[in-house]
């Protein structure tokens, strides 16, 4: 996947980033960028689901209310100089997932979805999702799979399917819809 080639660049802009001034830098305590940007995911399934945000620590298990509910997250960095994963199951035991991943690098927030977890006959795939830059001028490509679409050459559907990372500038807010 993108984030092991992203793992050298990142390592690079660490270097990089320990020159600027500190008003510029990430904080260790948080690790939540501070000029803006993140990802929404908005369930429109008639089913609750669940994510989490994998970075070095798995974090907790958030529940996203059918018919509209919401989990929101300002872009971060990962301390051990990887890339964040948010899983999305529709069930607790964390079966059939989706993934965004996200990794940042420098002005540039690298981006993608995954659906290697996936059944082929899950319930994200007959309903789709779409991410889309909620800024409509944004320069910013979307990731859209239609609803039955298995195949989807948006989402990698193989470890080795590089041309489903997207790069958009950091302050970039996407928009991932499920159903």
């Amino acid at each position: 996947m993108m984030f092991a080639k992203t793992l050298g660049i990142a390592s690079l802009f660490s270097v990089i980033a320990s020159a600027l001034p500190q008003d510029m830098m990430v904080s260790r305590e948080d690790m939540f960028r501070r000029d803006g940007g993140g990802v929404t995911i908005i369930n429109n399934l008639q089913q609750d689901v669940y994510a989490w945000s994998v970075a070095d620590v798995v974090g907790p298990m958030q529940t996203i209310n059918s018919g509209g509910g919401i989990y929101s997250e300002n872009w971060r960095t990962n301390p051990n100089g990887g890339g964040i994963s948010i899983k999305i199951a529709l069930n607790q035991e964390q079966q059939d997932v989706l993934q965004f991943e996200y990794t940042e690098s420098g002005d540039t927030i690298f981006w993608d979805l995954s659906c290697i977890n996936m059944d082929s006959s899950s319930m994200f795939i007959n309903s789709g999702f779409a991410v889309v830059p909620s800024d409509v001028t944004s320069t910013c490509p979307s990731a859209i799979c239609t609803a039955g679409d298995s195949a989807c050459s948006a989402a990698y559907l193989q470890p080795t399917d590089d041309y489903a990372t997207h790069g958009c500038p950091i302050s970039t807010a996407l928009n991932l819809s499920i159903g």
